[in-house]
Order: C-alpha cells, then structure tokens, then sequence
C-alpha cells in the first residue's frame, strides 16, 4: 500500500475511533509499517477525529527519528515501534481508551474469563499488562511478555492496544475488547458470569484453523492459566 493510501486509512480509523467514543481530545494513537524500516504515526496533540493525511509522520523504526512530516510523534510512539519489532507479523497498531475496557484496567482486571465463544476463538484472553509511565520506556517493557499469545493488551490504569495485520483489522480487535468488558461488565452485574467447560474451549480453540485466523493467541494455554489460578471447570 503507497503512504498515501495508508494516511487516508488512518484518517478513517482515527475518525471510527473518536465516533465510537473510544477517544476523547487528543487522545488515542494509531500507526502502521509502510514497509520493514518505516512506519507512519499519528503525530502528537492531534485529535484522532479531526485528522488530515498530510499531517501523519513517517518514522524510520530503527531510530524512532521523523523522515517526512512535521511535527512530533505520539508519544506512546516508543510502545507501537517496540511492538513492531518484537512481532514482525504485525502492520497497524490502535491504542486508544475505550471506557468500558479502560474500567477493567483502571480496576486492575483482566478481560480473561472464558465465558464468551467469539472472543476464545479471535483472541483467546485479553491480559492485563502492569502499569508503565505513559510517554515513557516503561510502558514498552510492561507489554514484552504478553507480545507473543496476544494481539490485544489492556494497559494497566490507562487504556488497551490493538495489534493486526491491516489498520482494519486492529481496528475490529480494539472493538472486540470493549465489547467483550460491556457484557463481562453486564453480567457481572446481574450477578454471575457462567464461563465455559475446559471442554467447550478446547473445540473454540481448535476451530480457529477452520475460520483460518490468524493472530497471536494463547491457544490451549489458556486452560492452563485457568487450572493455575484454581477454577478447573
């Protein structure tokens, strides 16, 4: 995909996101490689729902320094190109403070309760990473160990980061996290969440190479990290 192309794409995600109150102001940032040595990024101080093409900034990833553009880059840029060079499966990444999910993290919760099909099948669970000073080389270093089972990281206290292969697809990982905290949320309240039996999950997890998913996903681990916490079900 020419930049061009790819900075109209952003535009549109940045404008999906601030529709879908996923982002308030300036916050929120999105990216994608243009190819193995750059990335384009929105720039900093920027509302995600007032964006122009011409404004995003391409980086040279293995410097982190602007090569076309004015302007600064996001300041969580440090997390989306540490990413990128951890996972090089990975081409657009959306960090942004959907209320819900942002809730769980804020209440130190993790999205990780095997209770809705989709979800096991897409992403498997959705972890909560320990707090890191946004803007800052803690918050990449408390992402690391979830990088490679996950393509969706709540951020302690702060908000979640999406990870796909397209802007669309990171897009469509940020919504299933909030969706995912609306009704955890909603059955919480209600005042149960019924999981699914270790059985049922294995055949979810079994059938992402029948809808030919791809991804990072914790696969049968998942049942692992359930038995360790003591809930075999």
């Amino acid at each position: 995909m020419n930049k061009i192309t790819l900075a109209h794409e952003i535009v549109e995600i940045g404008r999906r996101i601030y529709q879908s109150g996923f982002v308030a102001a300036n916050d929120g940032n999105i990216s994608a490689r243009v190819d193995e040595e750059h990335v384009m990024i929105t720039p900093s101080g920027v509302s995600k729902g007032f964006m122009k093409a011409d404004s995003m900034l391409l980086i040279h990833l293995a410097s982190g320094e602007v090569v076309d553009g004015v302007g600064r880059p996001s300041t969580e840029g440090a997390m989306h190109f540490d990413i990128y060079k951890h996972r090089p499966d990975v081409r657009a990444i959306v960090h942004a403070h959907p209320p819900t999910a942002t809730g769980f993290a804020v209440a130190g919760i993790p999205l990780d309760q095997l209770a809705m099909p989709e979800l096991i099948v897409s992403m498997g669970t959705i972890p909560l990473a320990p707090y890191g000073t946004p803007g800052t080389a803690e918050l990449p270093e408390t992402l690391r160990p979830f990088y490679e089972e996950h393509d969706a990281i709540l951020l302690a206290n702060h908000g979640a980061v999406a990870m796909g292969r397209t802007l669309t697809e990171a897009l469509f990982k940020m919504e299933s996290v909030e969706m995912c905290a609306k009704i955890l949320f909603t059955a919480r309240m209600l005042g149960r969440v019924r999981e699914l039996p270790d059985e049922q999950v294995n055949k979810l997890v079994e059938a992402r190479s029948f809808y030919g998913l791809q991804g990072a996903h914790p696969g049968k681990k998942i049942i692992q990290q359930r038995r360790d916490k003591g809930e075999k079900k």
